[in-house]
């Protein structure tokens, strides 16, 4: 098996496994299990705070200490054992203490996987700006197959989401063990300070202006990615609740129709190279920023008959917002930092995004809906997404005044 056919299999995996159940697991919280949506709040933010500081410690410790592919598969198998258990939690508080051990678990191998990557192509002597994107495609792929399969089913308000969820991480756990060595980068090297030795030297990064801004404005952008995760199905699937639109397409197939965002995804992604080469990282990135507010301000308009093109062309549009900061920021990360620092900062970059911006985007969201958009238990859809846009907007006014590029390291491909 060739060495892209072998890191295109862990990319579908790693996202099949996420797919199974995030977008998704609303309906289970509120429909299935009758749960209230400020412990739903909790809940989904239990990503962001595993990503505070997971994926940094694990990143230095694949630096350090550990291969990367090894700690990787050890982390699926704990992820599995965790998402096994769910289903048969019965109490809404403890489901939040499950789940964040299986994010604990699971939100590092988001890192890992990049890191992974990235080592295996170098020392292959490929591009990786031209080979990890196509790569990468197939994790978005996975997400979708597995969106797909959860929706025809019919468990996508059902427990099943999480057993087949861990079934693709027992899979990938053992699998990762026959992946190409990924050894400690500074394995060997000499003595180090205290800090250095902690790998808290990471942080020093944060010191250079713009690489802080940049991880500033990947906290902003993370809160938009997880409001369209947490609230994108469970949105369409309340179009049930209004007698003219109960029995559409849009409430049937709900899922299915919000993984249109994934399949723009694998389009957009093969784009990142044609629009780094020729507008720059900073414009690629104002880019993403205004495409959220498109995204959010097309669901506050759209409906299932009418204005059905606008829910269409809003999951178009995400894969272009999605892609276009996260894809294209990991690159970033990537050629902008020395390379015994690179995992690390990976870790930062997955810190910033899944970290504190989910758990900005979970928790100020949560209380905002129930305190001035939720009546009588109906949610206003159309103030909630219109409220959305303009966070989106302010965050693309203030990118474009303050950002700009950082010189890019002696190794740097873009």
């Amino acid at each position: 098996m060739s060495i892209r056919l072998r890191l295109t299999v862990m990319n579908f995996l790693q996202f099949f496994i996420w797919g199974s159940w995030l977008i998704t697991i609303a309906n289970y919280w509120f429909q299935t299990k009758g749960w209230s949506g400020a412990q739903f709040g909790a809940v989904f933010s239990t990503m962001g705070i595993a990503s505070l500081f997971m994926p940094a410690l694990m990143g230095m410790l694949a630096d350090r200490k550990v291969n990367a592919e090894r700690l990787y598969g050890v982390l699926h198998i704990i992820t599995a054992a965790m998402l096994a258990y769910l289903p048969a939690i019965k109490d809404p508080s403890m489901f939040f203490w499950g789940i964040l051990v299986a994010m604990l678990a699971y939100m590092p191998t988001l890192a890992l996987s990049n890191s992974i990557a990235y080592n295996v192509l170098k020392r292959a002597d490929l591009d990786i700006v031209k080979a990890f994107p196509p790569i990468r495609v197939f994790g978005t792929i996975g997400f979708i197959a597995a969106m797909w399969i959860v929706n025809l089913t019919g468990n996508k308000s059902s427990p099943n989401q999480f057993y087949i969820a861990a079934c693709a991480a027992v899979i990938l756990g053992i699998y990762a063990f026959t992946l190409p060595a990924c050894p400690p980068s500074e394995q060997g090297e000499g003595k180090k300070t205290f800090i250095q030795a902690l790998g808290l030297d990471a942080f020093a990064l944060l010191k250079n202006k713009q690489l802080a801004l940049f991880f500033l404005f990947s906290i902003f952008l993370g809160a938009a990615l997880q409001l369209t995760n947490a609230y994108g199905d469970v949105f369409l699937d309340d179009f049930s609740k209004i007698p003219a639109f109960a029995n559409s397409y849009v409430v049937k197939y709900s899922t299915i129709i919000m993984s249109i965002s994934q399949i723009s995804e694998t389009l957009f992604i093969l784009t990142i190279p044609f629009f780094l080469k020729h507008f720059g990282i900073k414009k690629v990135m104002l880019i993403s920023m205004i495409a959220w507010v498109f995204r959010f301000g097309l669901f506050a308009y759209a409906d299932p008959v009418g204005r059905f093109w606008m829910i269409i062309l809003s999951c178009i549009i995400y894969g272009m917002a999605f892609d276009f900061f996260n894809i294209s920021g990991s690159l970033y990360v990537e050629n902008t930092v020395e390379s015994k620092m690179r995992s690390s900062a990976q870790g930062l970059f997955m810190m910033a995004t899944n970290g504190f911006g989910a758990v900005l985007g979970s928790s100020i969201s949560g209380i905002v809906i129930d305190r001035f958009f939720t009546y009588g238990g109906m949610k206003n859809w159309h103030g909630i997404w219109l409220s959305f846009a303009i966070y989106a907007l302010v965050v693309a006014v203030l990118f474009m005044i303050f950002f700009k590029d950082v010189p890019k390291t002696k190794e740097a491909t873009i």
